[in-house]
């Protein structure tokens, strides 16, 4: 398939720059075999059935925006891959300014020397931390807000509560699993009283989920690659579930579907997955999903496509457009049902 196949216009201003508050309050579009509608986040209960299991991303987001200065220059540097305990791997803004060996820092209790550069432009640096650099980090650094959203405006302290879902546990993202940011304490709760179940997988998001394809068709794109895990308890409450299984995010989706085999049973899994799902793929565990609006010609929104269909997402999109749904990390949900 081409790539164009997957773009649509999308006016700027419906790219949501602050979450709605409460959480839950963010609008929902439903999307299944009764057609479109609209609804609130809040609406989840009344819309699963007993039974039904929702998958959860448990991975927590470190703050990995750093700044410094080296001479007269400011120097923005973005954790994105960690390659040992002391070493990640950054895109850094005004790189030209920096040579190998130069030394940064970033805060109180936590500076960087430049060790090496590779080929996509991305800076390894070894971090020297007053004991471990995840607690260095949550000092000094911000979070990693989306370009869509750093290019309006610098994260805060505000988005330290944000974005992050309010069940995250494990460290290691670099983004939110953002479907993950809707949920409160009471929905969850809500969900709970309705007898819908929930588990939790990790999976630790990198920078490429907001990479748009560039290559002519799909056939042309590698996808990037991501480390989760599914427990053997989660595992047993997916092949166990006595209703259907909707992943909470596309991050949860996929890491589901790498864990399972053929017939559709899942195993516990450790390892890195590139899972690229596009129109023709057919899913082994997953019956719906649960998920936020995504970029033109991204991977997600070709992920959607293939649960539901390139025109039933297209005619979605266009309807939440139309009705002044808001877009990406920050903005509102939609419920996908085949």
């Amino acid at each position: 398939m081409l790539t164009a196949d997957f773009d649509f216009p999308l006016p700027p201003e419906r790219i949501a720059l602050r979450p709605a508050r409460p959480r839950d309050a963010e609008r929902m579009l439903v999307v299944g075999e009764g057609g479109i509608a609209d609804a609130q986040v809040r609406d989840l209960p009344s819309l699963l059935r007993a039974g039904d299991l929702l998958v959860f991303n448990d991975t927590r987001v470190l703050p990995t925006q750093l700044f410094a200065r080296h001479g007269e220059a400011a120097i923005g540097v973005t954790l994105i891959e960690r390659a040992a305990p002391d070493r990640w791997w950054a895109f850094v803004r005004n790189a030209r300014r920096l040579k190998e060996g130069d030394r940064l820092e970033f805060g109180p209790g936590l500076a960087g020397t430049l060790a090496a550069r590779r080929e996509d432009g991305a800076c390894l640096w070894a971090l020297e931390a007053d004991g471990l650099v995840e607690a260095a980090l949550e000092r000094v650094g911000a979070m990693p807000l989306p370009p869509y959203i750093a290019g309006k405006r610098p994260a805060d302290e505000q988005d330290r509560a944000d974005y992050q879902t309010v069940y995250a546990k494990t460290d290691g993202s670099v983004a939110a699993p953002t479907a993950g940011l809707h949920f409160t304490p009471e929905l969850l709760a809500a969900l709970d009283a309705a007898g819908i179940a929930r588990t939790t997988v990790t999976l630790h998001v990198g920078p490429g989920t907001f990479l748009p394809v560039k290559v002519e068709t799909l056939a042309g794109h590698r996808m990037h690659a991501e480390w989760g895990e599914v427990s053997a308890e989660a595992a047993d409450a997916i092949n166990g579930a006595s209703g259907r299984v909707i992943a909470v995010g596309t991050t949860s989706l996929r890491l589901i579907e790498s864990a399972a085999d053929d017939g559709g049973h899942v195993r516990p899994f450790t390892g890195e997955t590139d899972i690229f799902i596009t129109p023709g793929y057919r899913f082994r565990v997953v019956n719906g999903l649960m998920t936020n609006f995504h970029l033109p010609k991204s991977t997600l929104f070709m992920l959607v496509s293939a649960l539901m269909g390139l025109d039933t997402m297209r005619a979605a999109y266009a309807h939440a457009i139309e009705r002044g749904y808001r877009f990406y990390s920050y903005g509102d949900a939609s419920l996908l049902r085949p």
